[in-house]
């Protein structure tokens, strides 16, 4: 599947000059839909698919952005045994890792609010006080106001893997900040597609692959539901919720990410999307603070 290509069923935020519209691709065509993203995902699961398959066709080219308007971006984390394996052996603080890897509740966190979410071709990035830094391909879940379960959607959880290994409650650093998150091309609904889905991360610099890897979401240690039901355990999402699922594929510790390159987050069956990198933050280290150094 190609950067540009779209797959059936597949439900695109469009940019024109009359303001952002959604539109689904069905046939081959794309069919406007009424409302935004944020009205979807307020409506019952069941209502959601009857406005999309209301849509009537357009005949217009638009500029495809992210594919989020009121939603917040949440993450899921120590999903994979991967994941967890190499988390641990970065840390100050390994045995946690293992702890949450086998716990009933799951590593959730805070990733971006929707305006903080960069598109297909949007450069994301690399804090310039990191000194090893990596893209995470992460299959995304769209889920209703209600908490059920609406689509599906490429993401890339952009990491500093040195300002987390440094301590734990570094995490927030490490995981947010400017351009750090990325989705798209499309969210492809539940009733369009089937999973378990395969993942491939392409990384290139100077035109050459400088890494590559895949997994597939069958090695999820956890289910979309439970991910689900935790996050909606005890916060109301009235505009829907889109939760980052971990990652399987973690490049090694003698790479890491430099401005100019480019990245590529394949989702069988769901898109692709792809980033240029560029360095972000103004570096603060060695700076005094509190009368030390």
């Amino acid at each position: 599947m190609s950067p540009d290509a779209v797959p059936e069923g597949a439900i695109r935020r469009a940019r024109t000059s009359g303001g952002d519209r959604w539109v689904v691709r069905r046939d081959g065509v794309d069919h406007l839909v009424e409302g935004g993203l944020a009205d979807l995902l307020a409506l019952p699961l069941e209502e959601a698919r009857v406005r999309v398959d209301a849509a009537r066709p357009v005949d217009h080219r638009f500029a495809v952005v992210a594919p989020v308007d009121l939603q917040e971006v949440w993450a899921a984390g120590v999903t994979y045994e991967r994941s967890r394996d190499e988390r641990m052996a970065e840390s100050t603080e390994a045995s946690i890792y293992d702890r949450v890897y086998a716990a009933e509740r799951p590593e959730l966190f805070f990733k971006a609010p929707a305006g903080r979410v960069v598109g297909p071709g949007e450069p994301v990035g690399i804090r310039v006080d990191s000194a090893w830094d990596v893209p995470e391909p992460e299959l995304g879940l769209v889920f209703t106001s209600r908490g059920e379960l609406f689509g599906y959607v490429p993401g890339n959880d952009m990491s500093s893997r040195s300002i987390e290994g440094e301590n734990p409650l570094y995490l927030p650093q490490a995981k947010v900040y400017e351009a750090a998150c990325a989705l798209g091309p499309a969210i492809v609904p539940v009733w369009a597609v089937e999973g378990p889905f395969d993942i491939r991360l392409e990384i290139e610099r100077d035109d050459a692959i400088v890494f590559e890897g895949t997994t597939s979401t069958s090695s999820i240690t956890r289910t979309a539901e439970d991910l689900g039901a935790w996050l909606f355990a005890s916060m109301p999402f009235p505009q829907g919720a889109i939760l980052l699922t971990g990652t399987g594929i973690v490049p090694p510790e003698s790479f890491t990410l430099a401005a100019g390159d480019v990245v590529r987050v394949t989702v069988d069956r769901v898109g692709v999307l792809e980033n240029p990198v560029r360095e972000v933050g103004v570096d603060l280290r060695g700076r005094a603070t509190g009368g030390q150094r």
